[in-house]
């Protein structure tokens, strides 16, 4: 079972909400945030290195300085403020004319710890301790993580009604994505919602691994250096917004890759032919269509790519995902790509791009091939999670991204 808790968030006034909130630190580069960081951006606090000239390294001690410079500064300000009391807060993106309705809570650290926060990704300890000097620098989750849960009524109703109101931020970003954002402040559905979640089995991470990793660490760090811990510290909590299972749609996480491992084009679809029904489809764009068929792009040709009967294992949550099938049998058998984290062969573009930045990337000779993949879907990550295992490296990628400083959590 979950526990949450409400918080006193810290967040914008109203009235420069959407100039304070930004697109999260890793779908950034340096030189995009700079770009886009107006002078209220939460970008100042979170990718700090783009307020030197030249930018600095973003991993140095300066620029982890001016974090909490920066930070300190935009509450000085004004532009981040602390609500007086705690509260739970309901968060909702509009894309492409689908809203999602996720609910902004203190997730506990011990669930992420003794398994109740289930993952399907690995983490790499190099970025959970980069995100780690930042949670101990701010004492604060500056940027919340991206849960699921099982859908439940109870929620879905209180969600209802609340987002019949006004809501207190109510803005489309740069990107053409809608934000809105409203406040619960009712101690009885407060205390509704508290409990309700204390009955769900589990919280899923759909995206941020490195900062729930993160977030949960510093937690049992402070935890172990309290010699009068209780339990009920804030530390104990970190800043999630979590979304009921129905509303997430996974886009596609696709493939190019710069040579053929020596072979030849007419060389290499023979050998993908051993284990695939390729057929040539020409130049306008193909999708994959279902489960086991992909798209391929080389020469300038589209292909479609249907995986052929006992090439996979439908009875494993990982041999019949398509990220494994591509692997296995093109990736790794044919072009000896080994490792997907490691490899510099290989490059991977999330679908939000399209498929037309494949054969571009592929037209520019910068690649050679490209592999459009079907999206995995929300119950494939549910039983893979609940089975203990793990997705292959670049396997989700869910849009639109929460957009950070909206709500921020001090441990303190």
């Amino acid at each position: 079972m979950v526990k949450i808790k409400p918080f006193a968030a810290i967040r914008p006034p109203k009235e420069i909400a959407s100039e304070v909130a930004s697109r999260p630190y890793d779908v950034l580069n340096s030189v995009e945030a700079k770009d886009e960081a107006g002078e209220k951006s939460l970008l100042h606090i979170i990718k700090p290195e783009i307020d030197f000239d030249p930018i600095i390294d973003e991993h140095s001690q300066p620029a982890y300085d001016k974090a909490v410079e920066n930070y300190k500064l935009w509450k000085e300000r004004g532009w981040l403020v602390q609500d007086s009391k705690e509260n739970y807060y309901v968060y909702a993106q509009t894309m492409n004319g689908r809203t999602q309705y996720g609910l902004v809570v203190c997730a506990n650290v011990e669930d992420y710890l003794c398994g109740n926060i289930k993952k399907h990704e690995l983490t790499r300890k190099d970025k959970e301790e980069d995100r780690m000097i930042h949670v101990r620098n701010q004492n604060a989750n500056i940027e919340p993580v991206f849960f699921s849960y099982p859908d439940n009524e109870t929620i879905n109703s209180i969600v209802n009604e609340i987002t019949k109101h006004p809501a207190e931020y109510d803005f489309v970003a740069e990107d053409g994505f809608g934000h809105h954002f409203w406040v619960i402040e009712d101690p009885e559905t407060i205390n509704t919602i508290t409990e309700t979640f204390a009955q769900m089995p589990a919280f899923y991470v759909a995206d941020g691994h490195h900062r729930t990793a993160a977030a949960a660490l510093v937690g049992a760090e402070k935890k172990a250096q309290n010699p009068n811990h209780t339990g009920n510290e804030e530390y104990n909590f970190f800043m999630a917004v979590v979304f009921p299972e129905s509303h997430l749609k996974i886009i596609d996480y696709n493939r190019v890759v710069k040579d053929l491992n020596g072979l030849s084009p007419e060389e290499f679809i023979k050998r993908v032919e051993d284990d695939f029904i390729v057929e040539k489809v020409g130049k306008e764009i193909y999708t994959p269509n279902a489960l086991h068929n992909f798209s391929m792009y080389l020469g300038g040709e589209w292909y479609s790519l249907t995986a052929k009967e006992g090439r996979y294992n439908d009875e494993d949550p990982i041999g019949v995902l398509d990220v494994t099938i591509l692997s296995d049998l093109v990736l790794d058998k044919i072009l000896d790509i080994k490792d997907l984290r490691t490899s510099k062969r290989i490059d991977f573009v999330g679908g939000i791009r399209g498929l037309g930045e494949l054969s571009k990337r592929v037209d520019s000779g910068e690649m050679v091939v490209a592999f459009a993949l079907y999206p995995v879907s929300m119950k494939q990550l549910v039983d893979i999670a609940d089975s203990g295992n793990i997705m292959p490296p670049k396997t989700t990628w869910f849009e639109p991204k929460l957009r950070s400083g909206l709500a921020i959590h001090e441990l303190k």
